[in-house]
């Protein structure tokens, strides 16, 4: 009887855009729980070991992180098992590298480099907008920022700019046709183009 969430992930069933080798053992590193879900991340072990080069195994890339060099979105993270995901900056400042992590054509992550200026904020999509129990307007976004009293024009599916030092949203860019999107599920994941219509289908799931 299961008791509880699972610790352990095999190679086979981790997700196929991580791009591990299936011979390489037996295991894969699980992800911890986060802002990401665990089908979506990219783990900060995979990032330093498979992408960046930066370690060859995993108790490396421990090390790594415990020397706090790792900075997520401006936060030193020690867990080698952090889930990063889609526009989530990561900075190394021993190495003065700063990466976004974003999708190419196929749905893959690619970490594209960054200057220091652009490291400074992030795009966040509004996943949902209510008021919370003491009458304050909140905006969550799809990293699971919880954004209080935001502009009163934020509607769901926006983006906003947020400045990754202070939390705060600046721009906000409407989810309005000819506006430039990026698919982030599916078979289209990563495909890059302009919104031409919006189906809406009242009453049922979408």
């Amino acid at each position: 009887m299961a008791r509880g969430p699972k610790k352990h992930l095999k190679r086979l069933h981790a997700p196929k855009h991580w791009n591990i080798g299936k011979m390489g053992g037996v295991w894969a590193l699980r992800p911890s729980q986060g802002p990401h879900k665990l089908r979506e991340c990219l783990p900060v072990a995979i990032i330093l070991r498979e992408r960046l080069k930066y370690a060859l195994t995993g108790k490396e890339c421990q090390q790594i992180c415990m020397e706090r060099c790792v900075k997520v979105d401006g936060k030193v993270r020690t867990d080698v098992g952090y889930p990063a995901g889609f526009m989530d900056v990561i900075e190394l400042d021993k190495s003065n590298d700063r990466f976004r992590l974003l999708y190419d054509t196929k749905g893959r992550y690619v970490l594209h480099r960054l200057d220091r200026e652009e490291a400074q904020y992030k795009l966040c999509r509004i996943n949902k907008v209510y008021v919370s129990s003491k009458k304050v307007p909140v905006a969550v976004t799809h990293d699971g920022r919880t954004l209080r009293y935001p502009d009163p024009d934020i509607k769901v599916n926006d983006t906003v700019k947020v400045n990754i030092k202070t939390g705060k949203a600046s721009d906000i860019i409407k989810f309005d046709l000819g506006a430039m999107v990026m698919i982030t599920k599916g078979h289209n994941c990563g495909r890059v183009g302009t919104l031409m219509h919006i189906e809406k289908h009242e009453g049922s799931f979408a």
